[in-house]
């Protein structure tokens, strides 16, 4: 359950940037330059030995990060488009190219590089991508407002039962709606 207003805050991509990373076989972060540091708002020290899922913003479908481990395992290319979760919850889009690195005829990691899209395909790619989870994985994007009181409640029985804010959130609402 995110609170704060910074999850609405968008990270713009200057136009002469390039974000490159690369990972182990595992997706575990080997080697961040310093325009994905800056940009995800991560310090590059805090970015290697991660996994590279630590920028996966919840609107991306689960789907896409299937094809693209389906594409690179099988040693293909993958393109496309990637929201991006900041450290401070706001966001970043992308387009990126991800494929393999080989020494000699063998993987030996993957590598991405991205680069800044235009708003015309921000938004069309928002769309599709909230269809596809909807459709997908059945959840639907939802801003809601609550009463500090109730925020502070499901606070402490997430602190206490050990679980997601979240998790509680959809608890409560499957007792009051089934």
């Amino acid at each position: 359950m995110t609170t704060t207003y910074q999850m609405f805050i968008e990270t713009i991509v200057p136009n002469n940037q390039l974000i490159v990373s690369r990972t182990d076989l595992h997706g575990i972060i080997t080697y961040a330059n310093d325009t994905f540091a800056e940009i995800s708002g991560y310090k590059v020290e805090e970015l290697i030995g991660q996994p590279h899922n630590i920028v996966r913003h919840p609107d991306m479908p689960k789907s896409i990060f299937k094809e693209i481990w389906e594409s690179v395992t099988q040693e293909q290319k993958w393109q496309g488009y990637v929201k991006n979760l900041r450290k401070d919850g706001g966001y970043y889009w992308v387009y990126a190219e991800i494929s393999g690195v080989y020494k000699g005829n063998q993987l030996i990691e993957y590598k991405s590089m991205r680069s800044p899209i235009d708003n015309e395909i921000k938004i069309a790619m928002q769309k599709r991508y909230d269809e596809l989870r909807t459709n997908e994985e059945g959840q639907s994007r939802v801003v809601l407002y609550l009463k500090n009181e109730h925020i502070r409640k499901i606070q402490k029985l997430s602190r206490e039962e050990g679980r997601s804010e979240d998790s509680i959130i959809d608890d409560f609402l499957e007792d009051a709606l089934f």
